[in-house]
């Protein structure tokens, strides 16, 4: 198991979404444990899984038995390298590039997925930009839609595009994020997308329930990802994760082992709910 820095150095990157190949050092993305079958023969669609959080579900569900389709917006270098990294699992990897926020390319790459695997078990809805702005004046018509659009309506109509191929025993699971229980004074729309992304969450649960599909969430703390060089300057980056308990950012290997348990039957008896991988914060849920 790779130690985790308490602090990281100071860096950024002036475009979204970030790069993890650029990121030092790199998010801790390997799967701690051997598989042991819990997603074995299980096609998952993975949105926004080429790196951070998303790049450790795919590695994780890969060992876990599962073959992968990563949904990634234009992140070649990353989403190549992950797609290597399920193939050295011993999986099967589909790349799907494009943007979430259409309707229209959600139905394709679920298409794509059905063509490729000949069914889909386990939707992942993960993909996220964040931007950060002091006063919430400045917050731009544009950019709340776009943030709306890829972090909200993104899940909503991958949702809509996947619901058809669902079964009995099928699970959604949405990433949310700590800043839709505690809020965060610089991502006013960021946080407010998560936040329905959990009200979300919450009544699609209950509309699927008598279908047999479980629809969860995740709601991560501080996780080292290329969303942060990418949306903070240096300075902030280098004190990222130390105001939690624990004291450090997480890791995207962290994380994901909370998708997988909401993916697999260990959590059969669970929907509507949210898990909280966030460095020890008290939330009220």
């Amino acid at each position: 198991m790779v130690r985790q820095p308490k602090k990281l150095p100071a860096q950024e990157q002036h475009r979204q979404p970030g790069r993890e190949a650029k990121m030092h050092p790199k998010p801790d993305f390997q799967p701690n444990f051997p598989g042991s079958g819990r997603l074995n023969d299980k096609i998952a669609l993975i949105t926004g899984g080429d790196s951070g959080i998303g790049r450790a579900i795919s590695v994780l569900f890969a060992r876990e038995g599962a073959d992968i389709a990563i949904v990634y917006l234009e992140e070649n270098e990353d989403a190549k390298a992950t797609s290597q990294l399920v193939e050295k699992e011993g999986r099967d990897c589909l790349l799907i590039k494009g943007d979430v926020g259409s309707a229209k390319f959600c139905e394709t790459a679920v298409e794509r997925t059905l063509k490729k695997f000949g069914h889909l078990d386990v939707l992942i809805n993960n993909a996220a930009e964040q931007h950060a702005l002091s006063d919430m004046t400045d917050i731009a018509e544009e950019q709340l839609k776009k943030t709306f659009r890829t972090n909200f309506f993104g899940y909503f109509f991958m949702t809509q595009a996947a619901l058809p191929h669902l079964k009995n025993g099928d699970a959604i699971v949405n990433t949310t994020s700590v800043t839709a229980y505690r809020g965060h004074e610089t991502l006013v729309d960021y946080a407010s997308s998560k936040g329905a992304i959990v009200s979300f969450t919450r009544s699609l649960s209950q509309q699927l329930a008598n279908k047999g599909i479980r629809v969860n969430a995740v709601a991560p703390g501080p996780i080292w990802t290329p969303l942060i060089p990418a949306s903070f300057d240096a300075k902030k980056v280098a004190q990222f994760g130390q105001h939690v308990p624990l004291g450090r950012p997480g890791q995207p290997n962290e994380v994901a082992p909370c998708h997988l348990f909401l993916a697999c039957r260990d959590s059969s008896y669970m929907s509507g709910q949210v898990l909280h991988p966030n460095g020890g914060e008290m939330v009220e849920s």
